[in-house]
């Protein structure tokens, strides 16, 4: 129920790995996107479903088509999600999703993006360091009416890589959330400074998280300007 990332992006390296919690049915619902907008920018965008099983996933396929659906004609991240919370919430969906989604002008790297509740972005920088990006946004989405997702503007320069993540990567019985993220930074800036390729790049991030036997499904998108 994954998409299949298109094969070229003009001006952008993009890279996604997702892994179940488990076996059978323990599937999740962690999903990607990356596609083309009309206006010839790139959208990017990652989310969480509530739960972890058959009902998880069809969840996750239904919100990951009704954010194409409702992009194809709004012009900006926070309208997208303005829109898909109220629709959520409109067909009283019985389960609730986070998600970033951004649009990337590959032509100058500047990106707007927003976030639904969901986990910070990374960036790593190919120096060896990396920050902690939190994004402008509002609650996750199909929870509450009316919710306003306000969205921000930055520029991905390209000595940087944006790294994208579900919590399970970031965050387990083990490990908080901040620790989680400064731990992806930190991995993410060297593999950048080695010179790995953003699919290296988001191998190195799912093996690390892998090794800590998190039972949460996992998924990773990387981005680089070209």
């Amino acid at each position: 129920m994954l998409p299949t990332l298109p094969e070229r992006l003009p001006g952008l390296e993009v890279a996604a790995r997702y892994r179940p919690c488990g076996a059978g049915l323990d599937i999740g619902g962690d999903w990607y996107d990356a596609f083309l907008m009309p206006d010839g920018a790139v959208a990017l965008e990652i989310g969480d479903a509530q739960g972890h099983d058959v009902d998880a996933a069809a969840f996750m396929g239904q919100v990951r088509s009704f954010m194409r659906a409702i992009a194809a004609h709004e012009p900006d991240p926070g309208s997208v999600l303005t829109h898909a919370n109220q629709l959520l919430v409109a067909m009283d969906a019985p389960r609730f999703a986070s998600c970033t989604m951004l649009h990337i002008n590959p032509g100058n790297g500047q990106i707007t993006g927003a976030s639904a509740g969901h986990v910070p972005l990374v960036c790593a920088h190919d120096d060896g360091s990396h920050d902690i990006r939190r994004l402008p946004g509002g609650p996750v989405l199909g929870i509450v009416p009316d919710a306003d997702y306000p969205q921000e503007t930055l520029t991905l320069g390209r000595d940087t890589a944006l790294v994208m993540v579900t919590d399970g990567v970031v965050e387990g019985p083990d490990l908080a959330l901040d620790a989680g993220l400064e731990q992806a930074g930190t991995l993410a800036a060297q593999a950048l400074r080695d010179g790995l390729s953003a699919e290296k790049t988001a191998d190195r991030l799912l093996d690390a998280a892998l090794a800590m036997n998190h039972h949460d499904d996992l998924a990773v998108l990387i981005v680089r300007v070209t």
